[in-house]
């Protein structure tokens, strides 16, 4: 099962955001479109934190999560959306949340699994962007 892109462009719209941010966080690749989505909502900057663990099927290809490349942005003392599309055991979120050690806030988002705002906590369901 999926859901639509129209169906989770609706949910985004519907988030009430208790804060207010200074800048988003997109964990790439996953968290890319639904961060470039809540860009158009709140017009903030976005930053690529690039972090990998498992491929597109979902399976491990380290044994716990990766930063792939330098954090090339200024995130101390700021208010982040950290956005993520899906959260499984909350290992990835963790570990961008230690990146990020030195921001003021960090508040994080997923399209589907626990996080301070979900869209969704189901089964694992196929985003409409992968391919």
């Amino acid at each position: 099962m999926s859901k639509s892109i129209e169906e989770i462009l609706e949910r985004i719209c519907q988030l009430q955001f208790k804060e207010k941010f200074d800048l988003i966080v997109a964990i790439a690749n996953g968290g890319i479109i639904p961060a470039s989505i809540v860009n158009q909502r709140l017009n903030i900057d976005v930053q690529l934190l690039k972090i990998n663990w498992r491929n597109v099927n979902q399976q491990p290809v380290y044994d716990s999560p990766r930063l792939l490349q330098p954090i090339d942005f200024e995130y101390k003392g700021k208010n982040i959306l950290l956005v993520e599309d899906r959260v499984k055991t909350g290992a990835t979120l963790n570990y961008a949340k230690k990146l990020l050690q030195g921001a003021n806030l960090i508040k994080t988002m997923s399209v589907n699994g626990p996080a301070d705002y979900a869209l969704y906590d189901e089964n694992c369901f196929k985003m409409p962007w992968n391919l």
